[in-house]
């Protein structure tokens, strides 16, 4: 058996996310427990911020028509607790005072003077250095709106508006199906022939940093029957969305397409990604379904192609730059036309070194890696030299004209293709 047809990994992508309905599920949290989460609602402000006049500087509230003229040369004398009063950076000023000299421009009169007469060296205009009413937020504004991700300066803005629990969508509930007899738990000593299940793990801590909660589910042989329970029992027990791994090829045993098929909508199978070529996309009713390859490699970058962009439109999240990394290629790779390749590459003084350019099933080429070289579908390769971007790196080429740029680090985040 072979795949009948490897669809663009950008139009199967596409064709999945139109199936996908964010989810409409809210709760309410604290406010502390709150970045990175989503909005559910607009967050209008009832207060002003600040809601008195305050100081913005150390110094002396003054009447600004006092001070005019005054100099270096030529100081305004002004009595303190009648024509000015000291105030610090942040304490009310007082209601019949317009200006505040700052404490710089400022001197004890000199000897003879009476101790409390201040000398003024500089002019002050009416509500210079003065933090007026509402200046920072006013009564009634629209602070934040619905689908916002709430950043840690936003919490410090929901607790100065005196907000201590806000609603949030929920986040989207992602089971995780690992399929195959070949599997077996990671705890403990394995039998002959026997791998530990790591894909699941994997997925899973992908899923929670994409903004999921995994729900780990025990592995499934290779049982159509039983594949097709576990789906539905996923399904019927809320799941916003499941991931198998393993059992997506053609061979014998790869149940996975067929059971989607079966239960639901089998939208997509085989795409034309390197590695990452057998993975399914479908829908059971109104739950989206990926069936990750078995090999390691091949079943993390279908990960990043598909998991990724499904779980933050169900989660409403919103998409974010991601870490590009500009370097030289240290050698030639070679990609298929007509496949989306991503190739592993290291890092090294402003160079990208491919660490494998095949091998889907070995790990530890993506451990030794530091992000991907991503080649376009219509490209026949890269040469030495080329200039790439590297993306989800976590490193910073400095020099030669190499430079990082965007936000995120090796999350491994949506992935730009090369120009």
């Amino acid at each position: 058996m072979v795949f009948r047809k490897r669809t663009p990994p950008g139009l199967a992508k596409e064709m999945f996310l139109e199936h996908i309905t964010p989810i409409e599920r809210r709760e309410e949290i604290a406010i502390e427990d709150a970045v990175g989460r989503i909005l559910a609602d607009d967050i209008v402000s009832e207060i002003d911020v600040p809601d008195h006049r305050r100081s913005a500087m150390d110094g002396y509230a003054v009447f600004a028509h006092d001070t005019t003229g005054a100099s270096e040369a030529s100081p305004v004398l002004l009595q303190e607790g009648i024509d000015c009063v000291r105030v610090h950076t942040g304490s009310p000023v007082p209601d019949r005072m317009d200006a505040v000299v700052v404490i710089e421009d400022t001197l004890p009169a000199g000897d003879g003077v009476d101790e409390r007469v201040v000398e003024v060296h500089s002019a002050v205009h009416p509500n210079k250095n003065i933090s007026l009413i509402g200046e920072d937020v006013s009564r009634g504004d629209r602070v934040f709106t619905m689908g916002h991700q709430v950043r840690a300066c936003d919490v410090a803005m929901l607790a100065m508006l005196g907000i201590t629990d806000v609603q949030v969508f929920a986040r989207p509930r992602v089971a995780i199906i690992p399929t195959g007899s070949e599997l077996a738990p990671r705890a403990g000593i394995i039998e002959d022939g026997k791998i530990r299940e790591t894909n699941g793990l994997m997925v899973g801590l992908y899923v929670e940093e994409w903004g999921g909660v995994p729900d780990y589910r025990g592995i499934v042989i290779d049982d159509p029957d039983l594949i097709e329970k576990e789906i539905l029992t996923s399904v019927d027990g809320g799941a916003d969305m499941i991931i198998l791994c393993g059992g997506t090829s053609v061979g014998a045993r790869d149940y996975v397409p067929g059971a989607i098929d079966s239960l639901g909508d089998l939208l997509v199978h085989g795409v034309a990604l390197s590695p990452g070529k057998p993975a399914a996309l479908g829908m059971i009713g109104q739950t989206p379904v990926l069936s990750l390859p078995g090999y390691p490699v091949a079943c993390l970058i279908a990960s990043i192609e598909f998991a990724r962009p499904a779980i933050l439109k169900l989660g409403r999240v919103p998409e974010k730059p991601e870490r590009l990394v500009r370097a030289r290629l240290g050698s030639k790779i070679a990609s298929r036309i007509g496949y989306l390749t991503y190739t592993r590459v290291a890092l090294e003084d402003g160079v990208a070194h491919p660490v494998m350019t095949s091998g889907a099933g070995i790990l530890s080429s993506v451990t030794r890696s530091d992000g991907f070289v991503i080649i376009k579908e219509e490209l026949e390769g890269l040469d030495c030299g080329d200039l790439v971007d590297v993306s989800g790196s976590s490193k910073i080429v400095r020099g030669h004209g190499i430079e990082a740029r965007g936000t995120s680090l090796f999350d491994v985040p949506s992935p730009m293709t090369l120009p």
